[in-house]
């Protein structure tokens, strides 16, 4: 497990235990973020032309490693654009209200990273 993950699943059994009061109901799939580890190094882009599953309302997370800068689009509605610097461990979050495909693409390398599916 990277860091970046075990740390993510810290924060996430902190903010369950710390708010449980035996009443609220159980967690479902769209309550757990979907997490994609996008790595950007000498032109080169992983993962390319992926098709990633999601529900509406479903928290997506992009970590992303990178040598150099560019922008992430995510084509959704509304659209969410996000810098990346030439940097490790960027962290960008959003979610998506409208079910369909959104595609999340690298404007300057001008390549898809994933297309999400988004479902009810």
């Amino acid at each position: 497990m990277t860091p970046r993950r075990l740390r993510y699943g810290l924060v996430a059994v902190a903010l369950l235990t710390g708010c449980s009061s035996g009443t609220e109901p159980e967690p479902t799939d769209a309550d757990e973020a979907r997490t994609i580890d996008i790595r950007i190094a000498k032109g080169a882009v992983s993962p390319t032309n992926t098709r990633t599953e999601a529900q509406v309302g479903q928290p997506i997370v992009l970590w992303v490693d990178s040598d150099t800068t560019d922008e992430l689009h995510v084509h959704s509605a509304p659209a969410h654009t996000f810098p990346v610097a030439a940097t490790a461990g960027q962290e960008f979050g959003f979610t998506v209200t409208v079910p369909g495909q959104v595609e999340i693409e690298l404007h300057h390398l001008g390549r898809t990273v994933t297309t999400l599916l988004v479902r009810r």
